[in-house]
């Protein structure tokens, strides 16, 4: 494929041909769920595009406004974005970013792990994301497991610990907002977006739950996971304090895992540059797997502060 800006344009999220869009992300060697026109258009406050030729590589552009200045973010639950096609190399994504309009005068967005900078140029880091191949079969992957990794699903077992499936959603949610800290009038409204995507998914087979219940009938640990071709993605965590001494989380992977172990599949844990956690995904055989994310501010000198430098 031939590179150059000259050949990329901004389209506007109204203008955009929604069937060549998503067929290109259905196709992309690195398609992920996020860069759906249904995932950006129930998570992304506003979004545009950049196109390349006739949708054979896209970007979608996930943008907010504040104080009258327009700047480009990562919306809620959306890991990797960036560039996205069949065919493409680390000069097309810099002209993809080259590309991106001045109007927007801040950027912090992360792209994906099949996108690559030629030239950094000081303005982008690499993040950590781990990743699962399902395709041996259940005992193989067992066997990759570390070994406390395996004492804790024992101990959820002889807990009394109860697999659950394909429950409410709200279960989910109610855990993981006990776990954050500082709940805003922003995650309200992105949590509630992330409801209607889940009945969206759900109503479509690509969503479910999966939990583990004490033998008290007590919700230990859930989680929520979104299916795309070829990719799962362990998109939502809530986890009970009283979890943490049972293996519950532990147990609730491997349930997952043992469910869909043999098939053509890749476990996206989504994430994570936190070290208790990479060590935590790792232990079920995940590996780590790069994506760069990049940060660029075009704001004038006396409103830097707005964003920091």
């Amino acid at each position: 494929m031939m590179s150059g800006s000259q050949h990329i344009r901004f389209i506007a999220r109204q203008q955009i041909y929604i069937q060549k869009w998503d067929e290109c992300i259905s196709k992309a060697g690195n398609g992920l769920i996020y860069a759906y026109s249904f995932y950006l258009d129930h998570m992304a406050k506003h979004w545009d595009a950049l196109v390349y030729n006739d949708y054979e590589a896209v970007m979608p552009l996930t943008w907010n406004r504040k104080y009258g200045i327009a700047y480009l973010y990562q919306p809620f639950l959306t890991a990797q974005l960036g560039v996205f096609g069949q065919r493409f190399n680390p000069n097309l994504v810099n002209d993809f970013i080259q590309a991106i309009p001045t109007s927007f005068r801040f950027i912090d967005i992360s792209l994906n792990s099949g996108n690559s900078l030629p030239d950094p140029r000081g303005f982008s880091v690499n993040r950590s994301n781990y990743v699962l191949d399902m395709g041996k079969s259940y005992e193989e992957l067992y066997k990759a497991y570390r070994e406390n990794i395996q004492r804790n699903i024992r101990k959820a077992q002889q807990a009394g610990c109860q697999v659950q499936k394909n429950f409410d959603v709200e279960r989910v949610i109610d855990l993981a907002l006990r776990q954050m800290k500082g709940y805003s009038k922003g995650q309200t409204e992105n949590v509630n977006h992330f409801r209607k995507l889940y009945e969206f998914l759900h109503d479509r087979q690509m969503a479910t739950t999966y939990g583990i219940l004490s033998e008290q009938n007590e919700w230990l640990a859930t989680g929520v996971f979104f299916y795309s071709p070829n990719r799962a993605y362990y998109i939502l965590v809530g986890n009970h304090p009283a979890g943490k001494t049972t293996g519950a989380s532990h147990a609730l992977i491997d349930a997952f895992i043992k469910d869909h172990a043999g098939k053509s599949m890749v476990l996206d844990f989504e994430g994570s540059d936190i070290p208790n956690l990479a060590l935590f995904y790792s232990g079920f055989g995940a590996i780590e797997e790069k994506y760069p994310a990049i940060r660029l501010n075009r704001l004038p000198f006396y409103l830097k502060w707005l964003k920091g430098n």
